[in-house]
């Protein structure tokens, strides 16, 4: 790809492109192909999604052109490893399904530079933040690489993906395996990536239950709400959960009997939150609900699962709902919310909810849909996902990021999402990026305890 110079303005900042160029996997040996995606990878459908990682200062001036030459250099053999996220997602004329031309047609490696400070944009706004700094690219393209520098001496990082790919699993597992490789010239461990779709196969005929068939809807715009409407009732922010304040919501969801997890004590807090802005409502509503998106690779217990989700390279993300009365949900203790939360996750029996999905998704394939939790229909929903609990390494030889965590747009849903994501260096705490109602938000910032914190340039140290 030629050289070219484009001016991307957002307010008062100003992204220049300085390059744009196309990187190919560098083994030759690898034989182009078409890759058919799985039904699991269908029901999510494609959209972007990128992981944003924001590293602070460099020590020398000449740095950056390292870390442009480093891309350069060792993004070829990863490509090695993730063949397909060279390639291209094209849809079958004949079947109207999208499938991968594996051809090496390469990635998207960006390189730009941006006329401000990493550490003067507002990082509890969404849009005045991360979201600014993130570039479009070609919806076919399946991984695009972008490199900022800011001027401070800062830099970013992005890496833009699409969701009919790959999950947030493989999506921090890109990064976790790119930083070791960059910075040890190899990739620890000896397990080949697993790109083999074939593992999740329908039966015949294909057989699901009634619950699984009522978790969908259609996914079609002209029943969602107007832009306008999406625009007005949602907000989009950015807030860190301190470490202790998430041991001290462990210690109160839990028993004598059952430790809660870090994530059962927060969904607990959260879910008593959110039920009392719906008791608060204008319009009377009984029950409230949480959902969470779940890596099922850690749930599956079927031998012939089990050896291919080890390194598996596509989507095994499912979705667990649970609902509950308001005035429940508010008067229980936080220890035996947090009860509900578990059992809403744990008693799932995910060999047979993966089948059935597999299943249902076979006899639904041209359709867009997707489970009316997360679209946002019947009772106020938060969903989570919760990349904290995936192991991430940011240091590809730079030092840790300051910042790491998935970003994507929510259109025109209404309901409300929390992605958290692990402040990188290990001390614990939470970062999370959160499309919630205006009025969740105030209840959340407003709480006395103050779990949930705005996020700040000072608190991701780049000032």
């Amino acid at each position: 790809m030629a050289l070219a110079e484009a001016a991307a303005h957002a307010g008062e900042m100003t992204i220049r492109v300085l390059s744009r160029r196309l990187v190919k996997a560098s083994d030759a040996s690898i034989q182009p192909h078409v890759a058919a995606v799985s039904n699991l990878d269908l029901y999510p459908n494609t959209y972007q999604a990128s992981i944003v990682c924001l590293y602070p200062k460099l020590p020398k001036a000449g740095d950056f052109d390292a870390i442009v030459a480093t891309f350069e250099a060792v993004l070829p053999s990863l490509l090695n490893h993730f063949y397909p996220l060279a390639g291209r997602i094209v849809v079958d004329p004949a079947s109207s399904l999208p499938e991968l031309h594996c051809h090496n047609q390469g990635v998207d490696l960006v390189v730009g530079e941006v006329d401000v400070a990493l550490g003067s944009l507002n990082y509890a706004v969404t849009n005045e933040s991360v979201k600014r700094i993130m570039l479009p690219y070609p919806k076919d393209v399946a991984l695009s690489v972008q490199l900022l520098r800011f001027a401070c001496g800062s830099f970013s990082v992005v890496w833009g993906n699409n969701n009919l790919l790959h999950d947030g699993h493989v999506s921090t597992m890109i990064v976790r395996m790119w930083s070791e490789l960059a910075r040890t010239g190899r990739i620890a461990g000896g397990i080949p990536i697993n790109h083999d779709r074939s593992v999740f196969r329908p039966r015949s005929p294909p057989s699901y239950s009634a619950a699984v068939d009522a978790m969908f809807t259609t996914y079609d715009e002209s029943r969602l709400v107007n832009v306008l409407t999406a625009h007005d009732s949602f907000v989009e922010r950015l807030y860190y959960i301190e470490a202790g304040d998430i041991a001290r919501l462990r210690d109160m969801a839990s028993t004598e009997l059952q430790r809660s997890s870090r994530v059962q004590a927060v969904s607990a807090y959260l879910w008593k939150v959110l039920a009392g802005v719906v008791a608060a409502s204008r319009v009377p509503e009984e029950r409230c609900c949480m959902g969470w998106y779940v890596d099922a690779r850690r749930r599956v217990t079927s031998p012939a699962l089990l050896p291919a989700m080890r390194s598996y390279c596509g989507n095994v993300t499912v979705y667990a709902l649970g609902d509950a009365a308001v005035v429940e949900v508010r008067e229980k203790p936080l220890a035996e919310v947090a009860a509900m939360v578990r059992e809403s996750i744990t008693s799932i029996d995910y060999d047979g909810y993966l089948q059935e999905l597999v299943d249902w998704v076979e006899e639904h394939k041209t359709e867009k849909v997707m489970e009316k939790g997360g679209l946002g229909l019947g009772s106020p929903t938060v969903n989570q996902t919760v990349f904290a609990s995936f192991p991430l390494d940011t240091d590809f030889g730079f030092g840790q990021a300051s910042l790491a965590m998935p970003i994507w747009d929510h259109g025109r849903v209404s309901s409300g999402t929390l992605a958290v994501g692990l402040r990188p260096g290990g001390d614990g705490s939470w970062l999370v990026s959160a499309y919630i109602w205006p009025r969740l938000a105030a209840a959340m910032e407003s709480d006395e305890d103050r779990i949930f914190k705005p996020l700040t340039a000072a608190y991701l140290g780049l000032i």
